[in-house]
Parts: C-alpha cells; sequence; structure tokens
C-alpha cells in the first residue's frame, strides 16, 4: 500500500522515522512518502519536503511567514493528489496538518492521526475539526484517551509512547570515548544543555542557561545541538564561555549526564526517560507570549507534570527564569533530597506511559484500518 506521513519538525522526523520502520514490517510492499527529515528519509521514507523549511516558531514567526505557509499547504495537496495515497497519516504539527486533513476528506483521502494534536492545551474547539476529518486516531498520553473518549465521545487508540522506543533502539557511545571524542573533561560531571531546536528558541533560552555556569565550578557544562540548526549557529555562544557543544547527539549526552537544564517540549519527557534530574525551562516572545497565556489552559507545560498531574520537575516560565532562580533550582538537583525524589517520580512515570512498542502497535493498526 502507498502512504503518505507528515511531520513537521524534530520530534515528529524520530517518531515518524519509528512508525516507517514498522510499517515497512507489517507491509513489505508498502511505498511511503513524507514531510520529515533525514531521520524519516533513513527509514526508507521518499523525502517531499524537509521540517527545516516549516518549523516556525510563536504567533509572530508564524505571521512573518504566512506566504510560505501557504505555498506549502498549496505543494503538499498537489503532492498527495500525484502520489494518490491509501492513507495519509499526520504526526502532531497540528497547525498545517489539520488544513490539510479537511482538504483531504474532502478528496477522499483516508485520513489516520498518530501523535494528537494538543487540543487538551489549548483550542479545544478544535476536536470538532478532528471528528469532522480524521478516520483513526492513535495517542500516546495516557490521559488523551479518558479526554477524547470521555469527553468528547471520539474513540482513539492509546498506543503508548514512542519516545519508550526510540531510546530503547539508540546505540550510545561509552562514556569516556564520547568525552574524549567532543572535547569534554574526562572526570568532571555533565549538566546537559537542551536549550530547543529553532533558532528563535535556542536565542532566548541559551544566554540565560549559561549565565548560572560560574556558580557550578565542580561541573562541566555541554550544550546539545539540534539537528536542524548548523554548527555555526551555536558559535557565538561558545566563544569564551569554556562550554561544551556536540551536535546532533542528544541521547548519548543525556545517558552520560547528571543533571539538566531543559527548554519545554518533548526534550523534557526524553530527558526524565533517560534518569536525568531537571529544570524546565521557557522564555517566548512578550507578545507570543502573552497570546498563549490567555489561550492555554494547563497548570503545566512540562510534559513529565501534565502526565503525573503534580510538580515533579521545577518549571521556570517567562519572568521567573532568571540566572537568580536557576541557580538555586539546579543546585536543588545536582545532590540532595530533591534529586532523589525526581528519580523515585521518574520510576512511577516509567509505569504510567506503559511499556515499548507503540510504533509496531500504531503501525499494525494503520495498516489493519485502511
Amino acid at each position: 500500500m502507498k502512504y503518505y506521513i507528515i511531520a513537521g519538525e524534530a520530534s515528529g522526523d524520530l517518531h515518524g522515522s519509528n512508525l516507517i520502520k514498522a510499517l515497512k514490517k507489517e507491509d513489505t510492499s508498502a511505498d511511503i512518502r513524507c514531510w520529515g527529515g533525514d531521520l524519516m528519509e533513513q527509514a526508507g521514507g521518499k523525502l517531499a519536503k524537509h521540517y527545516k523549511d516549516m518549523a516556525f516558531m510563536g504567533f509572530l514567526e508564524v505571521l512573518k511567514n504566512i506566504p510560505t505557509i501557504f505555498k506549502n499547504i498549496a505543494f503538499c495537496k498537489e503532492d498527495i493528489q500525484k502520489f494518490k495515497p491509501d492513507v495519509i497519516i499526520f504526526i502532531d504539527f497540528s497547525g498545517f496538518n489539520l488544513r490539510i486533513a479537511k482538504w483531504a476528506k474532502e478528496q477522499g483521502f483516508k485520513t489516520n492521526y498518530y501523535i494528537s494534536p494538543q487540543i487538551w492545551a489549548s483550542r479545544e474547539g478544535r476536536i470538532k475539526k478532528i471528528k469532522r476529518d480524521i478516520d483513526a486516531m492513535y495517542v500516546i498520553l495516557p490521559f488523551e484517551k479518558e479526554f477524547y473518549e470521555k469527553k468528547h465521545g471520539f474513540p482513539v487508540q492509546f498506543v503508548g509512547h514512542p519516545l519508550i522506543d526510540a531510546i530503547e533502539n539508540t546505540a550510545v557511545e561509552e562514556n569516556q570515548s564520547f568525552r574524549k571524542e567532543n572535547g569534554l573533561d574526562p572526570e568532571k560531571p555533565i549538566i546537559a544543555l537542551l536549550p530547543g531546536s529553532r533558532k528563535q528558541e535556542v536565542q532566548k533560552m541559551l544566554d540565560v542557561m549559561l549565565s548560572v555556569k560560574g556558580d557550578f565550578p565542580d561541573y562541566q557544562f555541554v550544550i546539545a545541538g539540534a539537528p536542524s540548526l548548523p554548527d555555526e549557529f551555536y558559535e557565538p555562544f561558545l566563544k569564551g564561555n569554556k562550554v561544551g557543544y556536540v551536535s546532533n547527539k542528544t541521547y548519548t549526552l543525556l545517558k552520560h549526564s547528571h543533571a539538566a537544564l531543559v527548554t519545554s517540549g518533548t526534550a523534557t519527557l526524553e530527558t526524565a526517560l533517560f534518569g536525568i534530574p531537571q529544570v524546565v525551562c521557557y522564555k517566548g516572545n512578550w507578545i507570543s507570549y502573552q497570546i498563549a497565556k490567555r489561550i492555554i489552559t494547563l497548570d503545566y507545560i512540562s510534559l513529565v507534570n501534565l502526565i503525573m498531574d503534580r510538580v515533579v520537575v521545577k518549571e521556570l516560565i517567562q519572568n521567573d527564569l532568571t540566572t537568580k532562580n536557576l541557580t538555586t533550582e539546579l543546585s536543588k538537583i545536582v545532590t540532595g533530597p530533591e534529586r532523589e525524589r525526581i528519580l523515585s517520580d521518574y520510576n512511577l512515570l516509567r509505569e504510567k506511559l506503559g511499556g515499548s512498542g507503540a510504533s509496531q502497535l500504531a503501525a499494525k493498526l494503520i495498516v489493519e484500518n485502511v
């Protein structure tokens, strides 16, 4: 069968790549065309558009890039018509994907959604579009099944979280060879800095993350470079800072880290699944933040706290993200009872997420439902 998959950012590329591998096991004749990234292409998808051309963060950034977004939508529709897939699979990226889903449904294409839009966080009214335009939904967070089925009467399948598979299937370098290869101190514990994957958020986050370095002389700080950004983008942050840098090796970095400062998003859950105590950070464009504050209904911004429905990791948001606050919170998690509590809570988090096999289960259900 022919599958058309649309993912729009780095996390979607990761989960899309594992879904492609699983689809090829379930359907040995699978012909897959996709919007995504290098990982999806390496897994066997034929890349129609790279997510680097589509990832715009924040309301103002989206407004500035409206002409590009509309060109992408037009190209996507044309490309789907040419490919004529048996099913279109949407991965998160709701602003774009729900527009395509409406059109695709009208054209008679089968529509599946893997990794739900976060309508439980904001703009819950989008459920009407989902009910109208999506034939099957596969969710990855345990509370999403109850949200969709009990609150909105829309049946979904909970398949488990694909990050568990992604982490289990990723080979990481041995500690000392990783440190030597990347010019890191062979002895000092590592504090990982995960400032995000988009230029705008990295520029907002990294300076304040680096500002606490002087208060932790017994640790080395290492920046996780995102695959979506070139190495030269990080050079201004590295000059004179005596800070480590690794590109496209976030999982290996986390595996060998002692603690982490993490921009809110998928990375907060990845960090937790590696068992690394963290402080969650977020600071956005002022206008974008003011808009978001008025439409987002959540008590927390990190997936860790959302899934557990309580504070497991500290969140420093907007004006609370200061050097003083970040130093205080990081001090609590490098040693002591707060660190041990977080590690204990991480074990409960893993239990809530279920076991491995999310990608394969999703692929099996997709193939069966086409």
